[in-house]
């Protein structure tokens, strides 16, 4: 995916280069397959490893909530200025079926989005095309200070 010239903030940086990845994206093998600002989607893939997995050999449901929410920020993230961040400040997941290793792919929505807070909603998809979680969250957008400032 090409990535904007005109983009800047924290989500356009790690796309284009300026800035590194977060250790939590590159831990889950994320990967930028298509964004949309205006609309206030995403999609992204991850690459669960056989480390992920829990004694019976399924993606641990702790790494498939950190997916989501590595799916659902990053919607919202996408639209903001390049002052602006938005933590969630609530992940509601709901686990549908077992998820094994391999590539999973985020599907990530702005709901509706306020002044301060925004809803988002996503799934996360097993390589056989069917949803293995479903989530929704909360996010509130913050203006980033700058030390010194």
């Amino acid at each position: 995916m090409e990535i904007p010239a005109q983009r800047q903030g924290l989500f356009w940086d790690v796309q284009a280069g300026r800035a590194a990845p977060p250790p939590a994206a590159l831990l889950l093998g994320w990967e930028l397959v298509d964004v949309n600002p205006e609309l206030g989607t995403i999609e992204v893939a991850f690459q669960a490893g056989d480390q992920f997995t829990n004694p019976v050999g399924v993606i641990q449901g702790g790494f498939l909530a950190a997916m989501l929410d590595d799916t659902l920020g990053p919607a919202l993230v996408a639209t903001l200025p390049e002052d602006q961040f938005a933590p969630t400040v609530d992940l509601h997941v709901q686990f549908l079926r077992p998820a094994r290793p391999g590539r999973l792919v985020g599907r990530g929505r702005i709901v509706q989005r306020g002044r301060d807070v925004c809803f988002l909603a996503g799934e996360l998809i097993g390589a056989d095309g069917k949803p293995v979680a479903v989530a929704t969250a909360t996010a509130r957008i913050q203006t980033i200070r700058h030390q010194g400032s």
